[in-house]
C-alpha cells in the first residue's frame, strides 16, 4: 500500500512501546487505552470495557459490506531475554496473586499493531472503499475466555451486524509469506484435571494402602492408546499429560493425585470420543487400583475449533495471490489455538484465520511494524 509510509513511523514507535509494556490476561488497561485513543482521534466510534478491557471502533462509510477484523491484546507470564532496545522488563501480579514477568511472546503486541494500522488507513482513505469497518480489540485471548466474556457482555448489541469476521496470527515460517486455508485450520483444545483417590500410609507397608502414585502411572500410560489406537491414524489429534501432582515425601503414600492433561482434536466428534475414552480408561484404572472413591474429572480452559468458511476463505487467498504472488499460499494445519471463533460464531457470520511470517523485504505493507520483530 503506497500510503502506508505516511504512517510507518508512528506504527513502529507504537509498537516498540506496546512490545516494551505488555499486559497479562484481563488487566490490558494501558494498551486498550492507547488503542481507544487513536480510533477516537481517526473518527471511529468507539465503545470500551466491553468483557473487561475489550475496545471495539466502528467505522462507516456508506453502502457496502460490514467486516469485523480482529486482535487480541494480552501477553504472556514469561520472562523477556530478547536483548532488544524495547525489551520489556514488566513485572505484574498474575490471577493467582503471585509476582511473574510479562512478555509479548506471542506476538499480540504485532496484532494490535497491524489492526490499528489498517484501521488508520482506512480511516484516512475514505475514498478507496465503502461499507462499515469493525476494528475490535479482545483481551484474554491466552486464558479462553475474552471473546466469550466480550460477547456476555454484550457485544452484539453495541455494533453493526457484520456480515463477514477476519482475523491473524504472526506465525513460525518462511519470511514474508502469507497463507489460509479451507476448513479446519486451528484445533479446539481442552484442558482436564483429574483427581483420582487412594489410601494413604506409610512406604513401609504398602499392603494396607491403595497407592493414587502407581494410579496416577497405570493412566498415563493407557492415556497413550487413545491418539495412537481409538483415533484414525487419518484424523489428526493430540493428548498430552502435562503435569502430575502427588505427595510430599518419599516415605509416605499419599491420599490422593492429580493429573492435568490437554488435547487436540479437529472436529467435535473426534473431541467427544477422546473425552468419553479419558473418563473410560480413568475410571476403569481406578476400579482395578481398588479406588476407594470416584474420580473427580473437570474439563476447564476449552478454546472453539477455528474452522475457516470456504467462500470466505477462497476469497482471501485469491486477494492474497494477486497481491503477494508466490509469497502468498495454503497454511498449515495448525496445532495451536484461539477463541477467535467463539465471536463470528455467537453472531451467525462466516469467517476466516490466516497466517503470515515476518517480512523483511521493502515495499511491503506492513512492513514497518513486523520488521522490528525479526
Amino acid at each position: 500500500m503506497q500510503h502506508y509510509e505516511s504512517i510507518r513511523s508512528d506504527q513502529e514507535s507504537f509498537y516498540r512501546d506496546l512490545h516494551e509494556h505488555p499486559e497479562l490476561s484481563h488487566q490490558e488497561e494501558r494498551t486498550a487505552d492507547g488503542v481507544s485513543k487513536r480510533l477516537s482521534a481517526w473518527g471511529f466510534t468507539v465503545h470500551t470495557g466491553i468483557g473487561g478491557t475489550g475496545v471495539v471502533g466502528v467505522l462507516q462509510n456508506g453502502e457496502g459490506s460490514t467486516v469485523l477484523l480482529r486482535a487480541d491484546m494480552d501477553a504472556l507470564p514469561i520472562r523477556e531475554a530478547t536483548g532488544a532496545d524495547y525489551a520489556s522488563t514488566v513485572e505484574a501480579v498474575a490471577s493467582d496473586g503471585t509476582s511473574t514477568p510479562v512478555m509479548h511472546a506471542c506476538g499480540h503486541d504485532v496484532h494490535v499493531a497491524c489492526l490499528l494500522g489498517a484501521a488508520r488507513l482506512l480511516a484516512e482513505h475514505r475514498d478507496a472503499w465503502q461499507g462499515t469497518v469493525i476494528a475490535l480489540f479482545q483481551p484474554a485471548e491466552e486464558t479462553g475466555d475474552g471473546a466469550r466474556g466480550m460477547l456476555t457482555d454484550g457485544l452484539a448489541a453495541q455494533i453493526p451486524n457484520p456480515d463477514v469476521a477476519l482475523a491473524q496470527h504472526v506465525l513460525p515460517g518462511r519470511s514474508g509469506t502469507v497463507g489460509t486455508r479451507m476448513g479446519p485450520v486451528l484445533s479446539s483444545a481442552d484442558s482436564v484435571r483429574i483427581t483420582v483417590y487412594g489410601r494413604g500410609g506409610h512406604g513401609s507397608m504398602p499392603q494396607n494402602t491403595v497407592d493414587p502414585v502407581v494410579l496416577a502411572a497405570l493412566i498415563v500410560v493407557r492415556l497413550q492408546t487413545i491418539v495412537s489406537r481409538e483415533v484414525a491414524p487419518t484424523d489428526p489429534a493430540v493428548l498430552t499429560v502435562g503435569s502430575i501432582r502427588a505427595g510430599a515425601k518419599s516415605n509416605i503414600i499419599p491420599d490422593d493425585a492429580v493429573l492435568e492433561l490437554n488435547l487436540r482434536t479437529y472436529t467435535e466428534a473426534t473431541r467427544t470420543q477422546m473425552l468419553a475414552a479419558i473418563e473410560r480408561t480413568v475410571r476403569g484404572e481406578c476400579i482395578a487400583s481398588g479406588s476407594p472413591k470416584e474420580p473427580e474429572i473437570e474439563i476447564y480452559d476449552s478454546f472453539p475449533l477455528t474452522e475457516n468458511d470456504e467462500s470466505v476463505t477462497a476469497r482471501v487467498a485469491d486477494a492474497f495471490s494477486a497481491h503477494f504472488g508466490d509469497h502468498a499460499g495454503e497454511l498449515d494445519l495448525q496445532t495451536a489455538s484461539e477463541d477467535f471463533s467463539d465471536v463470528p460464531r455467537a453472531l451467525g457470520i462466516p469467517y476466516t484465520y490466516w497466517g503470515s511470517s515476518l517480512p523483511q523485504a521493502r515495499g511491503w505493507a506492513g512492513r514497518g511494524i513486523e520488521r522490528v520483530r525479526r
